[in-house]
C-alpha cells in the first residue's frame, strides 16, 4: 500500500473518532449525576460542594497556631469530606478564626480540601 493510502486511512480514522469526542464531551451535567463520585450539586467558587447547615462536623479545639495559621481540632466525622473522627491540623480561611478559638472550646465547623489542603471555612461555637 502507498504512503498516500495510508495517509488517507489515518485520516479517515482520525476524523471519525473526533466525532466521538465531541459526543462524548457534550453529555450534560445533570445525567452524570448517576456516576460515582458525581452530584447535581453546583459547585461553589472553590470547586467544592457547598455544604448544608446540617453539615457543620463538631469538635474540640486542641492548639491554637497564630503564626502558622492553623487550628488543630479533634473532630467528629468530617462528612463532606468523607472523612471519620480524629484529631488534626487544618488551616483557616480567615485569620479572626484564630482570633476567637479558644483551646478546650467546643465547637461546629466545616472543613473544605481547597487547592489540597484541609481548611476551616466556617467556624462557630458549639450550643
Amino acid at each position: 500500500m502507498s504512503n498516500i493510502h495510508i495517509l488517507a486511512l489515518a485520516m479517515a480514522a482520525a476524523v471519525s473518532f473526533s466525532g466521538t469526542a465531541i459526543a462524548q464531551s457534550s453529555t450534560p451535567m445533570a445525567d452524570m449525576a448517576d456516576m460515582p463520585g458525581m452530584s447535581k450539586a453546583a459547585p461553589t467558587d472553590r470547586g467544592t460542594v457547598a455544604a448544608a447547615t446540617s453539615d457543620l462536623s463538631e469538635g474540640e479545639i486542641r492548639k491554637v497556631d497564630k503564626d502558622n495559621r492553623r487550628l488543630t481540632i479533634r473532630h467528629g466525622p468530617l462528612r463532606n469530606l468523607d472523612m471519620p473522627g480524629m484529631t488534626m491540623v487544618f488551616g483557616v480561611s480567615e485569620d479572626a478564626m484564630l482570633d476567637t478559638a479558644e483551646v478546650g472550646a467546643r465547637v461546629r465547623f466545616q472543613a473544605e480540601k481547597i487547592d489540597g489542603k484541609l481548611v476551616v471555612t466556617r467556624l462557630e461555637t458549639a450550643d
